[in-house]
């Protein structure tokens, strides 16, 4: 996270800073007497830019894009998974077909944890056919999957169990997430205490979208946002749109964050937000141009940071 003042702050500091001189209290503080919890760490935008550069380089090499059942987004799997392997997750391969082709979604478990209390962080890895898909939604899988390897990098060991997935075919109706949930029997969907999804987070012309399904996960959110300045809205534009809608269904508590696609950007939004009014928050929606050009490195940044602190927040 990049701040305007002197010397290193991270999101979690600015956060407790501001809570404290309200006279309130903070996700992760601990109650007097008691140990303290640990704190997210700051999220390297450049690891997860480098993510990113992957996945282009991927899709370049196949075709163009990172779609459902082509080489690309098996590549793309690949990847991920090699980097969790080497970083001590138990990773678990589901495949099921849609549309006549194979697809496959990714799970990473972190060792340790009550793995009847889960904390689940989840993005599709598919693009859609006609390009790289790189915010779309290379920017979410890029920000989860640097998110584990910062709990591995930390040792990371809180109450709950924490669990990783990047879904295959949400472009194609949210088939992976739903494939995953309806394979889940009744006593496993009850064992995870939050889903928190991360679809399009680093849009060119960015806002700052919270999904309000869950008060506790929304204010987890809401609470980082504050901490650093930023207004946040209720998102609505993807509502139902993206893959925590099969968790939803089902009862388990969603969140998330989203950063706009192809709604236009009023006025309004730009006077809080900056950026451009009167465009999309992504021109580039599903469309050829959604390369690592089509990122905002603030919003990633930021957007990136929050993943993190959400994780450690509310796992604790």
């Amino acid at each position: 996270m990049k701040l305007s003042v002197p010397g290193r702050v991270t999101a979690t500091a600015v956060v407790a800073a501001v809570s404290l001189l309200a006279g309130g209290s903070i996700a992760g503080a601990a109650p007097a007497g008691q140990p303290a919890l640990a704190a997210a760490p700051d999220i390297p935008v450049a690891n997860v830019k480098a993510h990113l550069t992957q996945l282009q380089s991927i899709a370049t090499a196949n075709g163009g894009n990172r779609a459902h059942g082509r080489a690309g987004y098996k590549a793309s799997l690949d990847y991920v998974k090699a980097k969790l392997d080497a970083a001590g997750f138990t990773t678990t391969i589901q495949q099921f077909t849609s549309s006549g082709r194979t697809g496959y979604n990714l799970v990473a478990d972190w060792p340790g944890g009550d793995t009847n209390q889960v904390i689940m962080s989840g993005s599709h890895l598919d693009s859609v056919t006609t390009g790289a898909g790189i915010n779309d939604n290379g920017s979410g899988s890029a920000a989860v999957l640097e998110t584990a390897l910062a709990v591995s990098r930390a040792g990371f060991h809180p109450t709950k169990h924490l669990r990783f997935a990047w879904w295959g075919a949400e472009e194609l109706g949210l088939v992976g997430s739903r494939y995953y949930v309806n394979s889940l029997s009744t006593a496993n969907r009850s064992r995870i205490s939050g889903y928190l999804n991360f679809d399009m987070i680093g849009s060119p012309n960015p806002g700052y979208f919270v999904y309000d399904d869950d008060p506790a996960i929304e204010k987890t959110f809401k609470e980082y946002y504050a901490g650093l300045g930023v207004p946040t809205e209720i998102e609505t534009e993807g509502d139902g749109r993206s893959d925590h809608a099969p968790f939803k269904n089902v009862g388990v508590p969603v969140g998330g964050l989203f950063s706009g696609a192809d709604y236009v950007k009023t006025a309004a939004q730009a006077a809080k937000w900056g950026g451009t009014s009167g465009r999309a928050f992504d021109r580039c929606y599903h469309s050829s141009c959604d390369t690592t050009a089509n990122i905002d490195d603030t919003a990633l940044d930021r957007n990136s940071d929050a993943v993190a602190y959400a994780v450690w927040a509310l796992s604790q």
